[in-house]
């Protein structure tokens, strides 16, 4: 009898407190940290748990674009493109598609058939 080794999983290693990848975590604390000045301002104000549930909103939406890609559907056409590509990178790419004068360029190898 042979030994086989097994595939393992190692997605998962890299992970900061069983949820966050490193990508997530960053965003996570980039986007905490814009949303710190709208705590301040809501202290200063004596409502402090507002500015603390603004903090966690933004944490959440860097979560998310630094955890989650986007789905494929069908009826909508830039979801047909875009499907199954990681949330950071569209929004990478539409930012310099604004900031380049909305031109993009695709360069196509061509296949040597001979």
């Amino acid at each position: 009898m042979g030994t086989y080794e097994l595939p393992r999983n190692v997605k998962g290693e890299g992970r900061i407190l069983f949820i966050f990848s490193t990508k997530s975590f960053i965003y996570t604390i980039a986007l905490g940290a814009i949303g710190l000045p709208f705590y301040f301002l809501f202290s200063a104000l004596n409502i402090a748990i507002v500015g603390i549930v603004i903090v966690a909103i933004f944490a959440l939406i860097g979560f998310m674009i630094g955890t989650f890609k986007m789905p494929e559907l069908g009826k909508f056409e830039f979801a047909k493109k875009t499907g199954g590509e990681n949330l950071d990178d569209i929004i990478k790419r539409a930012i310099k598609f604004k900031t380049k004068g909305k031109k993009i360029y695709v360069y196509k190898e061509e296949e040597n058939n001979g």
